[in-house]
């Protein structure tokens, strides 16, 4: 139950240039088709932990057209907020 040594180098290849959405896809769509023992082989393979392949298992599960074509990697309205949208006043104080 394993790839050959070129397919494992192009597998990991392929991984390492994917974001991190088709990271946990890509995992996920090789370690059910390798059986009893497919999560653990696709773990070591890739360098990935086994939450990864479940979420992704779990993101394939829940897939819909709605999914399938959006372009964002991660939930919009995430990361850091503007200042000017956290201190009031600051228009005033540069002015």
């Amino acid at each position: 139950m394993s790839y050959s040594n070129s397919l494992e180098s192009e597998m990991k290849k392929c991984y390492k240039s994917l974001s991190e959405k088709y990271k946990r896809r890509y995992a996920a769509i090789d370690a059910p088709k390798l059986g009893w023992g497919g999560i653990s082989y696709v773990m070591q393979l890739l360098g990935c932990s086994r939450n990864t392949i479940v979420k992704g298992i779990e993101d394939l599960e829940k897939m819909d057209s709605e999914t399938l074509n959006s372009s964002r990697v991660r939930k919009k309205g995430g990361g850091r907020k503007s200042i000017l949208s956290t201190q009031i006043g600051i228009d005033a104080a540069f002015l």
